[in-house]
């Protein structure tokens, strides 16, 4: 089978790892891919950008399948696009329909989801420009931290957590009069702020039978101790030393299963990955957020940790009979460490030479932001780099990576070295 990647980040390049594996692999092509795919499989350039000359690369390489890695083609609705041109209609699309990617696409759309199949989730009400002074006497209802989030994608950075409650009105104005967001900010929802500690769960769906995937945590501060600016993600461990067996019992029974029985009763089209961002509170699962995708950088973990044939796994989802594969998950503790450019989330200079990767032996190196100048790898972003490990516990886990991180060296190197510090108890 060919089958065509659509990203260029860590996630792709963990994504791309394990359907290379497969047997069922004839031909992979990644667009753009990365310096670290380019091994892979065979990197497309220029990047293919929008649906047309997506359809056009694969009916005219034999396509039969794409891995949407990102969430903008599956908000934007590739999958109905591909299903709708009787051309393109074989093609096997893995992410949901247009309406499933509404869970991540809209933070208004999932919370009333949420609400209509009694998923746990903080308290809320939404607001637009017109609606702002009664946005302000909501704020006042509430207790500091004030939690703010812009309705549409926005990189990432569309959620503030404010303790002021001026400085939350202010930012309240900001989002909705003078679309600090853009078109993602023209909704705003306002959050209960909930207490706790976060994990991820991932699941796969074929829209009536899902698998549960390896959980994982991921570490968005730049600082230490998880303080300072949030970011894409610094780091990720799976599995979660808290999530266990009665912590899942509640999710699946509480979370899961309402999520997938909405989305068929609502007639929502969904064969993918549903991430569900959740919050520990005293015991008891709260969903923070949805997406519609592997998150990054726990891609990074989550992927290598299934021994499975991914590509047989994806085949299921379009003919319905995931319930009948059997996934195998690695039982070893995974961990991820970044390593980003000096100055990231906010400015940082690229172009530096990466040393050191030939000499990782006992770590996978993936590559996020680099670029290829001859013989040389160059630093080429924000988050560059993500050093995964394995080990019988996480602290294992770590001690690998940390180890395999003082081999590699670029100017402005930066990383974490507290991953897992809020829960390495190992």
């Amino acid at each position: 089978m060919n089958v065509l990647l659509l990203g260029g980040g860590g996630r792709e390049h963990a994504l791309a790892l394990g359907i290379s594996k497969s047997i069922q692999l004839d031909k992979l092509f990644i667009t753009p891919g990365n310096t670290g795919t380019e091994s892979l499989g065979e990197n497309l350039k220029p990047e293919l950008k929008t649906f047309t000359d997506i359809k056009s690369f694969c009916l005219t390489n034999s396509v039969e399948m794409i891995v949407v890695g990102p969430e903008a083609p599956l908000v934007n609705g590739i999958y109905d696009d591909f299903k709708l041109d009787p051309a393109t209609a074989h093609i096997a699309v893995i992410g949901p329909s247009k309406d499933g990617a509404k869970l991540e696409g809209s933070k208004d759309f999932a919370k009333e989801f949420m609400s209509r199949h009694q998923i746990p989730t903080a308290g809320y009400k939404t607001f637009t420009r017109e609606t702002l002074y009664a946005g302000f006497k909501y704020l006042e209802e509430l207790n500091a931290p004030y939690v703010l989030k812009a309705d549409g994608l926005a990189g990432g950075k569309g959620v503030l957590i404010l303790h002021s409650l001026d400085e939350a009105k202010r930012e309240l104005a900001y989002m909705l009069g003078e679309n600090k967001f853009g078109e993602a900010g023209n909704k705003v929802v306002i959050e209960e702020f909930m207490n706790g500690i976060e994990a991820s769960i991932f699941v796969i769906t074929d829209g009536k039978n899902y698998k549960i995937l390896p959980n994982a945590k991921d570490y968005k501060r730049i600082g230490e101790g998880d303080t300072g600016l949030n970011t894409g993600g610094m780091g990720a461990i799976s599995p979660v030393p808290f999530v266990d067996a009665d912590f899942m019992q509640k999710t699946e029974e509480r979370i899961i299963k309402p999520t997938i029985k909405g989305l068929f009763d609502e007639g929502i089209i969904y064969k993918g990955f549903i991430y569900f961002g959740l919050m520990n509170v005293g015991g008891e699962p709260f969903v923070v957020e949805y997406n519609v995708r592997l998150g990054d950088p726990e891609a990074e973990v989550i992927v290598p940790r299934i021994q499975s044939d991914l590509i047989e796994m994806f085949a299921t989802l379009e003919s319905e009979e995931l319930n009948a594969f059997e996934l195998v998950i690695d039982p070893r503790a995974a961990s991820t460490i970044v390593l980003a450019s000096e100055g990231y989330p906010q400015n940082y200079v690229s172009g530096f030479n990466i040393t050191g990767l030939n000499d990782v032996k006992d770590s996978i190196v993936f590559h996020a932001g680099t670029k290829r100048d001859d013989e040389r790898i160059l630093s080429n972003g924000g988050r560059v780099l993500a050093v995964t490990s394995f080990g019988r516990n996480l602290e294992e886990s770590l001690k690998k990576g940390y180890e395999s991180i003082s081999k590699i060296y670029f100017e402005g190197m930066y990383y974490r070295s507290d991953i897992g510090f809020d829960v390495n108890k190992n």
